[in-house]
């Protein structure tokens, strides 16, 4: 995969489970030297054209009526049959699938881990994931704030350029302060990440706090752009469609402000 000799896929979220993992229906029986793969992924990044696909799934039966968790592994590059794509606005290029495994054959060698250690696994890897949407929150919000600089102060209304009037420069103010604190909590989470220190729930703030931000300074920014805001040539209506999702794949903000109640004893029964 370094190489680009292959695309790899990591298939989490179902149908009908996505934030939580232990919701998931998709079943791995050992069969001699190896797994049995049965159930349907979606949103998978990457699902249409994947060479390997990481899978979580069950390795034994849910008994849903003693209240049992089931337990989890993670299959190989089972066979698959890859459904159609479905309708998705952005970003474009990811090939974002719904994937279903039909007596996919994952090699025995190797599942990462039965049970909760198995659980946790695909767990461990998302607070770099939800660092890695806090980054491209960040960069995408300061792309914005600098292409609708550029535009304010080349576009005219009433005889003067729009970068003259107060409220322009005041929001952009607003939005670069906002975006430089936010800057400054994602290198401190880099610094972390690098120390193998960076937990869930900081991760969580990182994710949830830059992508709500992402998302309301480029709305504040294609504001300033008027008309041509809403245009899909403009660089601002696209990064508009494109940071709509950041609030949603990798937990949603929702699931993250649960991630962080936790972490400081709060509750919340799973």
């Amino acid at each position: 995969m370094a190489a680009g000799e292959i695309i790899g896929a990591i298939a989490m979220s179902e149908p009908g489970a996505g934030s939580d993992l232990q919701a998931i229906k998709t079943t791995a029986i050992r069969q001699g030297d190896h797994y049995l793969v049965n159930g349907s992924k979606t949103f998978i990044t990457n699902g249409w054209n994947a060479d390997l696909v990481i899978t979580v799934a069950q390795d034994q039966p849910r008994c849903r009526c003693q209240g049992d968790q089931p337990a989890a592994g993670r299959g190989g590059d089972g066979r698959l049959c890859q459904g159609q794509a479905p309708p998705k606005d952005r970003p474009e290029g990811a090939g974002h699938q719904r994937v279903v495994l039909r007596r996919g054959q994952g090699a025995a060698g190797w599942p990462a881990g039965p049970g909760e250690p198995g659980l946790r696994l695909p767990d461990a890897g998302t607070a770099r994931e939800r660092l890695q949407i806090a980054i491209t929150g960040v960069a995408s919000a300061q792309t914005a704030i600098d292409n609708t600089i550029a535009y304010v102060k080349e576009r005219h209304t009433f005889g003067k350029p729009v970068a003259s009037f107060q409220n322009t420069r005041f929001k952009l103010a607003e939005m670069q302060t906002q975006v430089q604190v936010a800057q400054v909590f994602v290198d401190k989470c880099i610094e972390l990440l690098m120390q193998d220190k960076l937990d869930a729930a900081t991760a969580s703030m990182a994710k949830y706090w830059v992508s709500d931000l992402q998302c309301k300074v480029i709305d504040e920014c294609l504001q300033l752009h008027g008309g041509y805001g809403y245009m899909w040539e403009y660089p601002i209506a696209r990064a508009f469609a494109d940071s709509r999702v950041q609030r949603i794949y990798g937990g949603t903000n929702e699931i993250m402000k649960e991630v962080i109640s936790r972490s400081m004893g709060l509750g919340g029964s799973r």
